[in-house]
C-alpha cells in the first residue's frame, strides 16, 4: 500500500490553499523516504499573497502596539504547547537530533518573547524646545508588506528571526520556506492563526525561484529577509535593492576556532566539537576551521580527533538518538564527499575520516561522518569554499598574530573563536578578529534574540541585521515632526 504523503497548502489572506501545480518531494535525511510533496509555486501565489498582506496592512498598522503584543503573547503560549511536536516535525524534515531541534525551537521562541515588548521598542523620541517655542517628535512607523526568505538548516528559528518583530512592528507578511522542509513552517503557521491573527497580516508561500524572483520585484513588497548561502545573499540583495526594497541579506561563512596552547583540553574539544559537528555542520555559524597554534597541536588536538572518531551518526526520528543526524539532500552528501575528496587530493591528511560511515538501521539516509583534515593550507578549496557539511579543517599557525591574520584573509565575517585560560590573548583576539559575532572560550557564539545576528563582509548584504533593536529598526521607519504654535486656536475655549 502507498504511503499518504502530507500536503503543503499556501496560507494566503487567512485560507489555506492547496495549488495544482507541480511539486518536489520533501524527503527525510534520516531514512531517505519522501514524506511530503511541495508545490514549485507561481507568480499568481505570490500575487495573491502580496495582495493579502497588502490589504490587511491598514487596519494591521492602526491596531494598538499593546494588542498586537496580546497576540504574540498568545502565539507564544501555543508554541509552548505544542513544542515537542514542532521538534519533531523539526527533525523529520530536516534530519537534526531531537535535542538540536529543542534548541532550533527555542530560540525562535525567544524572538517571539524579544517582540513582545515592541510597546517599548517602538517608543520614539522628543525634544521640547529644540529651538525656542520648537518642538521636535521622532516616532516609528511601520513599511508595509515584507518578505522573508529561509533556508533550510533552521526550519524553526530562521523563520522566527523575522516575522515576529516585523508583525509585532505593524507590518504585515509573506514568508517563503525552503522547499526542501515546508512542514514546521506550516504547523508554526497554524499556530499563528490560532492565535487570533487577523486574516492577511501573515501568509505563506511555497515554491522555487520563480517565486524568490517575485517576491524581490513586486511593486508592493516593501522589505525582504534573507539567509542563504553567499552567492544567492548576493543576488537577493542586488535584485531586491534594485528594485526599491530595503534588504537585510545574510550569506555563507567559513569560521575560525583558534586554540591556543593554554586552552583547557576537555573544555575545548567539547566546543569544538559542538562547533563543527552540531545539526551536521549545517550551519552559517559552524566553527568549520580549527587553527592550532604551537603546543596545542600535542595538548587539544590528539583529544579533538579521539572525540571526533567517537561520533555516533544515524537516524534522528526515532527515541535512541544518535550524536549527529543525517545531512539534507543526497545530493549535498555527495557534494560534501567530493568536497572531502579534493581535500584529501590537494594535500591534506585524514586523522578521522567520515565517507565510509555505514548505517545499518536506516542504509538510505543521507549520511556523512565526523571528519577532519588536518594540515588544510590556505590556497586550498576547502579552506575557502563554505563546506556546510561535518567536516573539521586544521590549520597550523605558530603564534597568535598569525592565527589572527588568517582569520582576517578570509571573505566571510559572521563569527570566530578563542580557546585559552589567558585574558590578553583573548582581549587582542576580540579586539582584532574581522567577524561580527567573537567567542572567547565558546564554540558557536551566536547571538540570542535580544543582540544583532551580526555578520560582516561576504557573510551578509545590508545595513540593518536580523534580531535585537536593529531588526525593529529594519522593520520601521522613522518619521520626525517639528512643530510651532504662535497663538492658542478656536477650539481652546477655555482662553476666550
Amino acid at each position: 500500500m502507498s504511503k499518504i504523503l502530507e500536503t503543503c497548502p499556501n496560507f494566503i489572506g487567512g485560507e489555506w490553499l492547496l495549488s495544482p501545480l507541480a511539486t518536489t518531494p520533501v524527503h527525510n535525511p534520516s531514512t531517505g523516504e519522501v514524506i511530503a510533496e511541495c508545490p514549485v509555486g507561481s507568480v499568481a501565489d505570490v500575487n495573491a499573497a502580496v495582495a493579502a498582506a497588502h490589504a490587511a496592512f491598514p487596519a494591521w498598522m492602526e491596531t494598538p502596539p499593546v494588542e498586537r503584543a496580546r497576540i504574540l503573547g498568545r502565539f507564544k503560549m501555543l508554541m509552548e504547547d505544542h513544542f515537542e511536536e514542532l521538534v519533531r516535525s523539526n527533525t523529520r524534515e530536516n534530519g537534526k537530533t531531537l535535542v538540536e531541534s529543542r534548541g532550533d525551537v527555542k530560540r525562535g521562541m525567544e524572538v517571539v518573547e524579544f517582540a513582545l515588548g515592541v510597546p517599548s521598542l517602538m517608543m520614539g523620541e522628543v525634544l521640547e524646545n529644540m529651538a525656542r517655542g520648537i518642538d521636535c517628535e521622532a516616532i516609528r512607523q511601520p513599511l508595509g508588506v515584507c518578505v522573508g526568505i529561509t533556508p533550510f538548516n533552521f526550519p524553526a528559528m530562521v523563520p522566527l528571526w523575522m516575522y515576529p518583530i516585523a508583525i509585532a512592528c505593524g507590518n504585515t507578511f509573506v514568508l517563503k520556506p525552503s522547499e526542501k522542509v515546508p512542514l514546521t513552517a506550516i504547523k508554526i503557521a497554524r499556530l499563528f492563526e490560532k492565535a487570533g491573527l487577523p486574516k492577511g497580516v501573515f501568509n505563506l508561500v511555497h515554491g522555487g525561484r520563480v517565486v524568490v524572483d517575485a517576491l524581490l520585484t513586486h511593486p508592493q513588497v516593501k522589505a525582504i529577509s534573507f539567509v542563504g548561502s553567499t552567492p544567492i545573499a548576493k543576488y537577493i540583495y542586488e535584485t531586491g535593492t534594485k528594485h526599491g526594497k530595503r534588504v537585510q541579506s545574510n550569506g555563507g561563512a567559513k569560521n575560525y576556532v583558534i586554540l591556543m596552547p593554554d586552552a583547557d583540553v576537555e573544555n575545548s574539544t567539547r566546543g569544538v566539537i559542538e562547533a563543527a559537528f552540531g545539526c551536521a555542520g549545517e550551519r552559517c555559524m559552524a566553527g568549520s576551521t580549527a587553527v592550532v597554534v604551537g603546543g596545542a597541536a600535542k595538548s587539544v588536538l590528539p583529544a579533538l580527533i579521539e572525540a571526533t572518531k567517537r561520533i555516533k551518526v544515524g537516524p534522528t526520528d526515532r527515541e535512541a538518538q544518535p550524536d549527529m543526524g543525517a545531512v539534507i539532500t543526497r545530493q549535498h552528501r555527495d557534494r560534501v564527499l567530493e568536497l572531502i575528496e579534493t581535500g584529501v587530493k590537494e594535500g591534506a591528511q585524514i586523522p578521522a575520516d567520515g565517507r565510509g560511515v555505514k548505517v545499518s538501521e536506516a542504509p538510505n539516509g543521507f549520511y556523512v561522518g565526523a571528519t577532519i583534515l588536518d594540515h588544510v593550507q590556505t590556497g586550498m578549496k576547502v579552506a575557502n569554499e563554505e563546506i556546510f557539511g561535518p567536516v573539521l579543517n586544521v590549520m597550523h599557525m605558530e603564534d597568535l598574530d598569525r592565527a589572527i591574520e588568517l582569520a582576517n584573509q578570509s571573505v566571510f565575517g559572521n563569527g570566530a573563536s578563542i580557546f585559552t585560560r589567558s585574558g590578553k590573548a583573548a582581549r587582542e583576539f576580540k579586539h582584532r578578529v574581522n567577524c561580527g559575532m567573537v567567542g572567547i572560550n565558546i564554540g558557536v557564539p551566536a547571538s540570542m534574540a535580544w543582540f544583532p545576528f551580526n555578520g560582516r563582509n561576504d557573510s551578509f548584504f545590508g545595513d540593518l541585521h536580523m534580531q535585537g533593536r536593529e531588526g525593529v529598526q529594519f522593520f520601521t521607519q522613522q518619521k520626525v515632526t517639528t512643530s510651532r504654535w504662535f497663538s492658542y486656536g478656536e477650539g481652546d475655549i477655555w482662553h476666550r
